[in-house]
This record gives structure tokens, sequence and C-alpha cells, in this order.
């Protein structure tokens, strides 16, 4: 009755993870902070692409406003002088004081190679803001544009130069303007103007070219920034839907890698209220998935105790009733043996004196008869008394070194005449000599007694016992097989409770007390099915004896 000591170790060895085997596995935590990781990705992509989209909106705010804006500006200033130029050289044949013209001409010669000097710093500045704009950060795309930027700088600073050296080649064609004007030659005057009118005309119609490539510029610059706009309000549309879902799926996953913990929770409650029915387990490869298997380990293991536990108070209130009824019918059934033997002899002594009555012959025989049958009785309640006995009051093994196949051969030479009248076989193999073990001899003889006689009642009609012996590290296997029925696997594992019995008038006792003499010597014992039919019951002692011995004889004295 010793069965709660084991239950405790199981509860131990479900709660500690010294017994389970090492095994890869995913972290809540790990899954947790991946799928964090996850939303924060989506969050960085959709604010990264932000930021893109308006460093390039950026960029092209300020390219426009410290280059373009400016550059069109002054090419617009030198075109515009240069209209008034050629307004008046064109008219300077015609003019009442050309003198006054002259002198203004002179003018706006001598002031236009500022002019123009203004519009290729502001060529080459476009080129600065461009860079300024890009901030040394810019991509391979923003790096083509930059490009792409400084070589259109530097073609519009080359065809101004060009204009500047187009306006202001050959001055002497002035000078000659002015002295056909000045000796009243109109013919040679109007020919000259029209060769300098012309050329003028062609540098006002170049500048009137670079203004429209700066406008073309601009409004391709302004068309790709709304387009570009466009685009990354979609984009950004659509990343931020993206990363809604993304949060929402990561969050439908943290709840799902967290529900079993919510199980966990409600199995926990729920034991904790009394309910300590058996639950699947949901597997799950992580810590949670570890807490609620080593629970329900834990809460089987607290079952297998609490039913033990009631088993073991159970019989020991019956163990206590039993050796108070046992108490009180061994002293009748004393007497009714001492009474029963009496009667014994009286009819023996008066069936050997012979009778000359032929009528009280018959009588006298079925006396005889009716004294065996209540002597069978009597010794059957003396056997049922007995057990009842062992079962209450268990004595402590008393442990000595014993050879276990010599204490096999005797028993079975013991109980060979006995078998071989009930038409059983009875053979014993050991495969080798083993060493001592210690154990109680009377309380082991005891054990494989009982093993034998419910071998021999599984065999009615005969059969055959093997009782084999075998040693391995130190402890000691015994099997004892018979050729009988064999025990249903439904019933096996009921089959060492008390009283519980196939046998019509069996007691349940014997098995039962076999399982506890086998347990108080630390060892184990199984019923199991032959492959060739039958039953086998293998014990197996330990070569040190019962581990659990002291305790073992603390629970049965307080039964």
């Amino acid at each position: 009755m010793n069965a709660p000591a084991p239950a405790v170790d199981a509860v131990r060895g479900a709660a500690g993870p010294e017994g389970r085997a090492p095994h890869k596995r995913r972290t809540v935590a790990g899954r947790l902070l991946a799928s964090y990781l996850v939303v924060l990705a989506a969050f960085a992509l959709t604010v990264g692409w932000s930021v893109q989209a308006l460093r390039a909106a950026s960029r092209d705010a300020q390219l426009l406003r410290a280059g373009y804006v400016p550059l069109l500006l002054r090419i617009g200033e030198v075109l515009a002088e240069q209209n008034v130029f050629n307004a008046q050289l064109n008219h300077i044949t015609a003019a009442k004081n050309p003198g006054d013209v002259r002198e203004w001409i002179e003018t706006a010669r001598r002031t236009r190679p500022l002019a123009f000097s203004i519009v290729k710093d502001a060529a080459r500045a476009l080129a600065g803001a461009d860079e300024k704009a890009a901030g040394g950060g810019a991509g391979v795309g923003q790096a083509a544009a930059s490009s792409g930027v400084r070589r259109f700088s530097e073609e519009i600073a080359a065809e101004v130069a060009a204009i500047e050296r187009l306006v202001g080649a050959s001055p002497e064609r002035f000078s000659q303007l002015f002295q056909a004007l000045a000796v009243g030659n109109r013919e040679l005057a109007e020919r000259t103007r029209d060769e300098l009118v012309k050329r003028e005309v062609e540098g006002a119609q170049r500048l009137r070219a670079i203004k429209s490539r700066v406008e073309e510029q601009m409004e391709t610059l302004t068309v790709e920034a709304r387009r570009r706009e466009e685009r990354s309000m979609h984009l950004l549309l659509g990343l931020g839907v993206l990363t809604l879902l993304v949060g929402v799926m990561m969050s439908l996953y943290a709840r799902r890698v967290l529900a079993p913990l919510t199980a966990v929770t409600e199995r926990a409650n729920a034991v904790a209220r009394g309910d300590l029915t058996p639950k699947q387990v949901l597997a799950t490869n992580d810590e949670i998935g570890e807490l609620a298997t080593t629970f329900e380990d834990m809460v089987a293991a607290i079952r297998r105790a609490r039913a033990e536990l009631v088993n073991a108070e159970r019989l020991a209130a019956i163990g206590k009733m039993a050796a108070h009824v046992t108490h009180e019918i061994r002293n009748p059934l004393s007497s009714i043996g001492l009474n029963l033997e009496l009667l014994e002899e009286e009819v023996a002594r008066a069936s050997a004196e012979g009778t000359p009555d032929a009528e009280l012959r018959p009588v006298m025989k079925e006396s005889a008869q009716l004294v065996t049958a209540i002597r069978a009785e009597v010794d059957r309640l003396s056997r049922i008394a007995e057990q009842y006995l062992s079962v209450a009051r268990r004595p402590r093994p008393r442990l000595v070194p014993e050879r276990v196949d010599d204490l096999v051969q005797e028993l079975v030479a013991f109980v060979r005449p006995e078998l071989d009248r009930a038409g059983v076989a009875v053979r014993v193999e050991v495969d080798e000599a083993g060493p001592e073990i210690l154990l109680d001899e009377s309380q082991l003889r005891q054990a494989l007694l009982n093993l034998l006689r419910n071998a021999r009642e599984a065999m009615p009609k005969g059969g055959e016992i093997v009782v084999s012996v075998s040693f391995s590290s130190g402890a000691a296997t015994i099997a004892v097989d018979d050729t009988g029925p064999g025990v249903p696997e439904e019933l096996r594992a009921s089959i060492f409770d008390p009283f519980f019995t196939t046998k019509q008038r069996g007691t349940g006792l014997g098995l039962a007390v076999t399982r506890d003499i086998i347990e108080a010597h630390g060892g184990t014992i199984s019923c199991e099915a032959r492959a060739t039919g039958g039953t086998r019951f293998r014990i197996t002692l330990p070569a040190g004896g019962a581990p659990a011995q002291g305790r073992a004889a603390e629970e049965h004295a307080a039964l």
C-alpha cells in the first residue's frame, strides 16, 4: 500500500524538465519579436518611401526656386534688352537725332557682356542648386538626374557664350555705320545696318531658343513632380493599407500564439475547481506548448495520486475491517477444526471397527463424506482468513541474500505433486547462475505460489507451466508462463486490484498480495499476453533490494 509515493515521484517527473529529451523549439518571445519586426519593417517601408518622396519633391522645388527660375529671369532680361537693342538699331537710319541713338547703342554694347556674364553665372548656379538640393545623399536615379541637370547647365552656358561672341563680333561695323551716318552716306549706312540687325536678330532668336529650352525643362520637371506626387500618393495609400493589413495579421498571429496560454489558464481554473478529467493538449513547439504538456502531465499524476490515495484509504479501511472480522472468526474456526478432527477420528474408528448392522453402513459412509466436505470448507475459510490477514498486515520484508534460481527450483519441486494431480506439467528454465539477490524468502515464495496456483486454475483441463529465471545487470527476472486461455487485454490493467476476480469463488486478493510483496521488494510485476497463447507474469527484482523499504514499512504499519 505504498502507492502514493510513486505518484508523488510521477508529479515531480512531470513537472521537471530533466526527464525530457532535448528538442529544438521556437520561443514565444522570438515569435512575437519576429511579428513585431514584420510590422516594423512594413511601417519602415512606408515611412522610408514617404521620406524619399518628400525629399524628391523638396529637391525639385528647390531646383526650380534656386536654379531654373533665376536662370529664366536672367535670360528674359537679356532677351528684352536684346529686343530693345534690335529695335533701336533697326531705326537708327530714320532717327531724327542719330547721335543720341548712337550714344545709347554704344552704352548698351558696353553693358551687354555684363548681362551675358550674369546669364552664364545663373546657368552655372543651376548645377550648384541641383547638387545642393540633392544634399550629397542621392541614389542612382537622383545621380542620373543631377548629371542631366549639370550637362544642361553647361550647354546653356556654352550657348550664351556663343551668342555673346556672335553679337560681339566685328565691332568695326558699328564704327562704319556711325561714320556713314555722319557723312550722310545713307546707302552704306542702311546696308551696314541690315548686316548688323541680321546678326543681332539671330542672337535674339538663339536667346529665345535658350529660354524655350529652359521653360521646357521647367515644364518637364513640373510634370514629373506632379506625376511623382500622384504616384507617391498611390504608393503611400497602398503601403498604408499594407501596413494596416500586416498589423492586423500580426495581431491575429500573436493572438494565435498566445491562445494556448489562455487554454492553459482555463484548464488551471478547471483543475482548481476539481476537474481532473484528461484533456487533449494543443501541441505547440514553444514554451506554452511545453507548459501545457507539463501541466497536463502534472494533472494526470495528481489524478493518479488521488485515485491511489483513495484506493489506499479504502484498502486501509477494508484491511482494518478484515483484520477485525478475521480475528473474530478465527477462534470459532479453530474450535470447529478441533471438534471436526475429533469427529473424523470417531467416524474413522467406527468405520475401522466395522458394524454388523448393514443398515448403518451407508449412514457411516455418508457421515465420512460430510466430514470431509466440512473439512474442505473449513480449510477454505481458513485460507480466506489468512489472505485477508495478509492484506491487512503485510509484514516488512526481511531482506537477506538469496539465490533466486534455487528458491524457484525448490518451490516448483514443492508444488509439483499438486500440479501433477491437476494434469499440469511444469518445468524450470534458468539461463545461467546469477548473483544473490536481497529478498524475503517466505514472502517471495508466497508470491510465486500465488502465481503458480493461478496458472493451474487457469488450465482446468491441464496444460503446461514454464518458470524461467534470467539475470541482467545484477537484476533478476522471473517469468511464469501458462498455456491457458489468457487474460483479455481490457482486464489486464485491473487484475492486480484488490477484490478483482473473474472466478466464481475467488476473493481477488491473491494477485493484489503478490503485487504488494514484489513492490515491497522494490520490484515490478506485469501481465503480458504470449504470442503462442496463454499468459505471462513477469517479475523483476533489483539486485540491491527495496529502495523504499523503510517508507513501505511505515505505510504498512500505519494501516
